[in-house]
């Protein structure tokens, strides 16, 4: 064999083995991404979990905020529903019209003094807290993997290997309503 020979071949070689690289990069990210979107997951199932032990624990104190109880309870089965169809934007929608109403939940819990010293609630309230910020960090890390993702299946010349064996971008779990962007309003 020729030094032409042995050229051609270790292009090809190094050819192979970076086409190799690049689609165990792809496949290791998309399974990293997987799996932060599952983390997300796991997050809200906890909160639509909380809910109904919530909404039983202040139903007795606030009379007067029935409706608000009404649409919290609308409002988890719509998420639920999203979440069983494992549309993205639509879950981000309902997450994100039921975070709200769980907010105004809490300011509510707030002007009730008996409710706000009830140990259970008080131990449901912090929980449901605590979802709410381990559900902002797992939607943080899935979109810090969807943008990597994203990115690296747009960039020359790995695009070529994504395009070729099909990976597709995903969405970013994002507000889609400008109005759950919008602070609460308090009135007492």
């Amino acid at each position: 064999m020729s030094t032409v020979g042995y050229i051609i071949l270790a292009i090809v070689v190094v050819l192979i083995l970076w086409l190799i690289g690049a689609f165990n990069k792809f496949v290791k990210m998309r399974n990293r991404t997987d799996e932060s979107w599952s983390d997300i997951d796991v997050q809200l199932k906890r909160r639509h979990d909380l809910i109904p032990n919530l909404i039983n624990s202040v139903k007795g104190y606030m009379k007067h905020e029935r409706e608000l109880l009404e649409n919290i309870t609308k409002a988890r089965a719509q998420a639920m529903q999203a979440q069983e169809a494992g549309d993205t934007k639509a879950m981000a929608s309902a997450e994100g019209s039921l975070g709200g109403m769980l907010g105004k939940l809490q300011i509510a819990v707030e002007a009730y003094p008996d409710l706000k010293a009830n140990q259970n609630v008080a131990q449901l309230m912090d929980e449901l807290s605590d979802t709410e910020n381990k559900i902002q960090a797992s939607r943080r890390f899935y979109n810090g993997m969807v943008r990597d993702f994203n990115t690296g299946i747009q960039q020359f010349p790995s695009n070529l290997i994504a395009g070729v064996f099909g990976f597709k971008k995903y969405d970013f779990f994002e507000i889609e309503d400008e109005q759950e962007r919008k602070n609460v309003e308090v009135k007492l």
